[in-house]
């Protein structure tokens, strides 16, 4: 029974990402901003619906605020969300997630760290620069050595910028 639950509560906060991806992306992008990822989860008691925006050049606190008033009310007219919970609108922050082909294209040079679902080379985590994005795959050039590994976007299970000083 408590696996049955659980499978049933995922469903239902998947249910609850991709409405609120489908309701609120293109007022998002209408105003000029990436929609970088949705998240819905329970944190300090609280069901919390957040949005992940960006633009060149990165979002401040007023470009929250604008997407947030917009959102807000599509999400209510809507009806997403059933019950109570926060709405948050943030930047995905320096060490963003990269998704797909547009993400690797867009931070080609930039320092990433690439976790894999299969090892590729005998491993499995790879930080270095990102290369050569193409169709199916890109490259990484390993920050320890300058070692090119080749990686195919169904490969990867993670990803994220990695922040460099």
């Amino acid at each position: 029974m408590p696996t049955l639950f659980v499978w049933e509560h995922i469903v239902a906060k998947e249910k609850v990402v991709d409405a609120a991806r489908r309701v609120a992306g293109p007022v998002i992008e209408g105003l000029g901003y990436e929609l970088v990822d949705v998240v819905f989860l329970m944190e300090a008691g609280r069901w919390r619906l957040r949005f992940y925006i960006d633009k060149p050049g990165g979002v401040g606190i007023s470009d929250c605020e604008a997407a947030s008033r917009e959102v807000s009310m599509l999400l209510e007219v809507e009806d997403v969300v059933t019950g109570p919970y926060a709405l948050e609108v943030s930047s995905p922050g320096l060490d963003r997630p990269l998704f797909g082909p547009a993400d690797y294209e867009r931070f080609a040079g930039s320092l990433a760290k690439v976790r894999t679902s299969v090892k590729v080379e005998g491993q499995k985590v790879f930080i270095g620069k990102i290369d050569a994005p193409g169709a199916t795959g890109f490259d990484i050039i390993s920050k320890d050595g300058g070692k090119v590994y080749h990686i195919e976007y169904d490969q990867v299970e993670k990803a994220r910028l990695e922040v460099e000083f």
